[in-house]
C-alpha cells in the first residue's frame, strides 16, 4: 500500500502517537479521520492538518459509536483501508495497596479501554474493509494496534495495564489468521518508553533517568518513530500476524 492512498481511521489520534501517525499520514499524500474524546485537541489538529483530516468524538468502549464512526469515515473518506488503535490509558495501582487490594473497577477500566476499545475497532474496521477493492495481493486493508513493551515485563503496579496490553498482543495473530480470508493485515506495535504527553509532563531529570536506562540509543522514543513504524507496516504487505518492540532494547526492571 502506498502512503498517498491511506485513508485512516485512527483512535487516539489528537495527541501523542496517535497524532504522530496522523501526521505522517498526511505529510504522505493520505486522509485520516481521528477519533478521540478530545473536542479542543481535535478542533486544533483540523486547524493544523486541513483538510486532510477530520475529528470525530468518539468513545472507544462504546460499540455502536465506534460503527458509528467508522460509518462516518467511510462516508467522510469513500472507505477505510487502515485503522490504527492508540487509544489507551496507563493505569498504575498495585493489587494489594496499603489500604486495600485493588478495586476491581481499577482494574476493568484498563481492559475496557486498552483491550475491549481496540478489539471493537478491530472488528468493526474489519467488517468494512472486506468491500474494499483488493489489490494484486488481494489487500483490502491493514490493522494496526498499540501495545506495549509491560505485556513481556509488566513492572510493579501494572497489573492492570500489562494484562489489556498482552491481550492485545494475544488477539493479534489469531485475528490476522482469520482476517486472511478478507484480504486484511493485523499487526501490533509495543513501544519502549516515548516521549507522549505523560512522559512530557515529568521532570526533566525523571525523563533523564528513564531515557538512561534504555540500552541505545539512551533516550526517550520520539512519536515520529513509533510513525515511521507504523508506516513501513502499511506499505510492506508481507508483514502480517506480528508484534514488533519499538523499544531501544529496554526490558522492564521489575520497578
Amino acid at each position: 500500500m502506498q502512503l498517498n492512498e491511506v485513508k485512516a481511521l485512527i483512535t487516539g489520534g489528537v495527541s501523542g502517537l496517535g497524532l504522530a501517525v496522523a501526521r505522517k499520514v498526511v505529510a504522505s499524500g493520505g486522509q485520516a479521520v481521528l477519533l478521540d474524546i478530545n473536542d479542543s485537541a481535535g478542533a486544533d489538529v483540523e486547524t493544523e492538518l486541513g483538510g486532510a483530516v477530520s475529528y470525530v468524538r468518539t468513545d472507544v468502549t462504546s460499540e455502536q459509536g465506534v460503527i458509528d464512526a467508522i460509518a462516518l469515515a467511510v462516508d467522510h473518506m469513500g472507505l477505510i483501508n487502515v485503522a490504527v488503535n492508540c487509544a489507551g490509558v496507563i493505569g498504575a495501582g498495585r493489587v494489594l495497596g496499603r489500604e486495600a487490594p485493588m478495586a476491581l473497577d481499577f482494574f476493568a477500566k484498563a481492559i475496557q479501554i486498552n483491550l475491549i476499545g481496540s478489539f471493537n475497532v478491530i472488528k468493526a474496521a474489519g467488517a468494512v474493509m472486506g468491500s474494499n477493492p483488493p489489490d494484486a495481493d488481494g489487500q483490502r486493508g491493514v490493522i494496526i494496534s498499540t501495545a506495549s513493551v509491560a505485556a513481556y515485563e509488566g513492572q510493579i503496579g501494572q497489573a492492570a495495564y500489562s494484562a489489556s496490553k498482552a491481550g492485545i498482543v494475544g488477539m493479534t495473530l489469531p485475528i490476522a489468521r482469520e482476517f486472511a480470508r478478507i484480504g486484511v493485515r493485523v499487526n501490533t506495535v509495543a513501544p519502549g518508553i516515548f516521549l507522549t504527553p505523560m512522559a512530557d509532563g515529568m521532570p526533566e531529570h525523571v525523563q533523564e533517568s528513564l531515557g538512561a536506562s534504555v540500552p541505545f540509543p539512551s533516550r526517550l522514543g520520539k512519536p515520529e518513530e513509533f510513525a515511521e513504524l507504523v508506516a513501513h507496516i502499511m506499505e510492506n504487505g508481507y508483514i502480517n500476524g506480528e508484534t514488533i518492540r519499538l523499544d531501544g532494547a529496554a526490558r522492564l526492571a521489575p520497578k
